[in-house]
């Protein structure tokens, strides 16, 4: 199964305006869960409108991590690859809203990126390799499927104002944790500390679960 149009299909998008939007605001859109269904069964037309919807936000959470125009451009391709060629199929809507899996591969495929090329460069001091090891246990694997909803947003304002304010670096702007210390000017082991506490908090908002 190719993947259609290729490369053809990125486009130019300004990141300044390809950031994260209300999903309330989408509603005369078609049914993102039902396009993901129709990808999966090899539906090219559907793949397009699909890509079409969701690939500014894509792009904007890539760039946010990378930092570089090519390299996010690089990581869109990625990802639509694997929804086109795998992810679509193995999809459930009973754990995340179509975005946030979306969001949740993005993520994963930028930091994926950032390795790479650190490794290819040597360039330490860019992105530390050990804090790209984040500790990715259920509970930020659980919240971060959900990130964009506006549930989220609002148990966000049930933490306190550092445990928000480390999350918000470092899930929403893409900073490793070594960044986020470096920022606040604390220990990385408190940076640890204050997400790992503002997570399992959210978790319990999300009522995603009990286990910590």
């Amino acid at each position: 199964m190719s993947t259609p149009s290729g490369s053809d299909r990125l486009r130019q998008i300004d990141p300044v305006l390809a950031q994260p939007c209300d999903d309330s605001r989408m509603e005369g859109e078609p049914d993102r869960v039902a396009l993901l269904t129709a990808i999966a069964d090899g539906d090219s037309a559907a793949f397009t409108e699909f890509y079409d919807l969701t690939s500014p936000r894509v792009f904007g959470l890539a760039y946010r991590v990378v930092r570089d125009r090519t390299l996010a451009e690089d990581v869109v391709q990625e990802v639509f690859l694997q929804v086109w060629s795998s992810a679509a199929r193995q999809y459930d809507p009973a754990l995340a809203s179509p975005i946030g899996w979306l969001m949740t591969l993005t993520h994963r495929r930028s930091i994926d990126r950032v390795r790479s090329e650190q490794s290819a460069a040597d360039r330490n001091h860019a992105y530390g390799a050990s804090s790209l090891g984040r500790e990715h246990d259920t509970v930020a694997d659980e919240v971060g499927q959900r990130l964009d909803e506006q549930e989220v947003t609002d148990c966000l304002d049930g933490l306190t104002a550092v445990q928000r304010e480390a999350i918000g670096l470092a899930y929403y702007s893409g900073h490793t944790y070594r960044e986020v210390a470096e920022h606040l000017a604390v220990t990385l082991p408190t940076i640890k500390a204050r997400i790992r506490d503002g997570l399992i908090r959210l978790k319990n908002c999300l009522g995603v679960g009990t286990d910590a």
